[in-house]
């Protein structure tokens, strides 16, 4: 293979599936599994699981890596208000949601550094959206008033600084969509508290 010839097409194959890329994503574009093994050696391209990989040359975003693993990791609680600017503390574990029954044990083992909370298969899909990592990759989060309800349900498990904060930024600034977020309290049993709120913040 000509590696010159093939380095900017292996660019923007990687970049279209958000940095990272499956085996079978490379073979369907052409790149054999001898390849594949050849642009390893040769540090072009970096295995970073079992089947996925990233160019060498660029950073890796863990939030894309992660998520890759399945298309059931939604980023939520302290993580995702940092992704959507309602916090300013870099998590340390990152916070994903799934449905309960979903087998994460490989990725926890994986990936020490997460934290899975499980809803009712029922509410896993509600309100999840598209966001940009400090990289500029796109991965799903549950968006603002989703993570609003989130914290005030979990609040014994929420920092209070990134609690008082997230509240604060969310209900004193124009991102407040009120129908929203009492729609989304009625779903998540928190209308009281959200309500208690509003009236204090807004």
């Amino acid at each position: 293979m000509d590696y010159s010839f093939e380095s900017d097409k292996l660019k923007l194959l990687v970049e279209s599936y958000g940095g990272v890329i499956s085996s079978k994503a490379l073979e369907e574009a052409g790149f054999n599994r001898m390849n594949i093994y050849n642009l390893k050696l040769e540090g072009i391209l970096n295995k970073e699981s079992h089947g996925y990989y990233t160019l060498a040359e660029n950073q890796p975003d863990e939030y894309t890596i992660i998520q890759k693993r399945s298309d059931k990791l939604i980023y939520s609680h302290a993580t995702a208000l940092f992704l959507h600017g309602l916090s300013d503390k870099v998590p340390l574990l990152l916070d994903i949601t799934v449905p309960q029954g979903d087998n994460i044990s490989r990725i926890k083992k994986d990936y020490p550094n997460t934290r899975f909370h499980y809803c009712k298969k029922e509410l896993w899909d509600i309100g999840i959206e598209k966001v940009k990592t400090p990289l500029g990759y796109d991965v799903s989060v549950y968006d603002k008033e989703r993570c609003i309800c989130d914290i005030i349900k979990d609040k014994e498990y929420i920092d209070v600084q990134i609690f008082s904060m997230a509240l604060r930024e969310y209900f004193t600034d124009k991102v407040c969509n009120t129908n929203k977020i009492i729609k989304y309290s009625k779903i998540f049993n928190v209308e009281g508290k959200v309500r208690n709120y509003m009236e204090v913040l807004l």
